[in-house]
């Protein structure tokens, strides 16, 4: 018990901090701007999934489904926290970053509706899913994260990197579009560029595996798991412990 006291109440370096802070904030921006870019590329997915003449019935087409991954977020806040507080942070943070980089490279490529007929709307959905997931389990396990390596006097500080990186990958899914549309002419974009911002999750997905491979775990969840104290049922828990109520 007194080995598991230690390591909750150990103080991580300043290198550690930064670390910590930096590979977090970094994930949590990248996995923003897998889940934007599908809104921010709109106007051209409509007419590559969505058999539509009528343009505005294609933008909501697109929209609902864009709404699809957020209607998914609490389900994978649920499933990760109960994974994150059973096998570890770290772990449930490899995962989440994993399945938002796999998620979104599939919508780049897959084959439009002229080709694969309503199969594509169809398989978008099911990528727009696991996105939601994806998202939700990382937003809440990286600010639980970082708050558990920060001394207290700092854990607003050092969280706020992580709300800040909502508006960190909105800015960089315009920034991406706006090279990309620079960058491909315009018709060449229309038929395949579009699908450039999606396979750069590939990219992404590999520094973010690099950063946080070099993360250890939670001193927090270290000393709970130490005690023997790891919750049994997390979500019942999160209802039924005396300090929630």
């Amino acid at each position: 018990m007194a080995e598991a006291q230690a390591l909750a109440d150990r103080e991580p370096s300043e290198k550690e901090i930064r670390l910590v802070i930096g590979a977090s904030s970094a994930g949590t921006i990248f996995e923003w701007y897998d889940f934007f870019i599908y809104g921010t590329l709109a106007y051209i997915l409509k007419d590559a999934f969505y058999a539509t003449d009528n343009e505005t019935l294609g933008l909501l087409l697109v929209w609902s489904t864009f709404a699809v991954g957020f209607a998914f977020r609490p389900l994978g806040a649920i499933l990760f926290g109960f994974l994150g507080d059973r096998l570890g942070r770290k772990y449930t943070f490899l995962v989440t970053v994993t399945l938002m980089g796999i998620a979104t490279a599939g919508v780049g490529l897959i084959p439009t509706i002229d080709t694969i007929g309503v199969a594509a709307p169809i398989i978008v959905i099911l990528l727009r899913i696991l996105q939601g997931l994806a998202l939700g389990g990382e937003y809440g396990g990286a600010a639980i994260y970082v708050s558990e390596h920060a001394p207290p006097e700092k854990r607003g500080f050092y969280t706020s990197f992580i709300q800040a990186s909502v508006v960190g990958g909105f800015v960089l899914s315009i920034i991406v579009v706006l090279a990309c549309r620079f960058l491909i002419p315009a018709e060449a974009f229309e038929k395949w560029g579009w699908r450039v911002p999606f396979l750069l999750s590939i990219i992404l997905l590999g520094i973010s595996l690099w950063m946080r491979l070099k993360l250890s775990e939670s001193p927090v969840f270290q000393a709970m798991k130490e005690a023997g104290e790891t919750a049994g049922n997390p979500f019942v828990e999160s209802f039924t412990y005396p300090g929630n109520r």
